[in-house]
């Protein structure tokens, strides 16, 4: 992945994870609420390993979360992308703003920008969001891009007793729907 390398949507650029997001992304992995659905609350420690988890994804693999900077203030607001880790229930475009991204429309944003990537670039032939059955906010994120609850999924370990619906679309339905 070119360090250059960069989507670009109205407000927001997506870009690979850089050392100087980790304030930010520290901060959000510290937010029990932004948090809920992802685990929980991390300690700094935790969430720069984390981080350097997904940084190193995409350079091994060429996929994993993107950095979502949004252009009017050059902020860190979340991070989001495709995404595919080992044991994973599919070729997952995911999400997970900070608190004070949201209400503005940046997952969908962001999240179409990035399933028009791993379609058209990656090559995908499907997409996936692995959401938990309580999650509306996220729910209401998917079913803007046009996918369905395909229903309970299962996931891998150390995740396996967490609980989530597999939402998804097909790259044929993806290119059929009307924006």
């Amino acid at each position: 992945m070119s360090a250059g390398f960069s989507i670009e949507t109205e407000r927001l650029i997506l870009r690979p994870i850089q050392i100087e997001d980790f304030s930010r992304w520290a901060e959000f992995m510290a937010d029990a609420e932004s948090t809920r659905f992802l685990g929980g609350p991390t300690p700094p420690s935790t969430a720069w390993r984390g981080m350097m988890s997904v940084a190193g994804a995409w350079h091994l693999t060429g996929v994993g979360m993107l950095s979502v900077i949004e252009k009017s203030s050059g902020f860190w607001v979340g991070r989001l992308g495709p995404w595919r880790p080992e044991g994973w229930p599919g070729t997952e475009v995911g999400w997970g703003l900070h608190r004070d991204a949201w209400g503005k429309g940046y997952a969908v944003e962001g999240a179409t920008a990035a399933i028009d990537y791993a379609f058209d670039v990656l090559g995908w032939d499907d997409v996936i969001h692995c959401i938990a059955p309580d999650n509306r906010p996220s729910e209401k994120v998917a079913e803007r891009l046009g996918s369905t609850n395909r229903g309970p999924g299962r996931m891998p370990a150390p995740y396996e007793d967490i609980a989530v619906n597999i939402w998804g679309q097909t790259r044929e339905q993806w290119r059929g729907r009307t924006r």
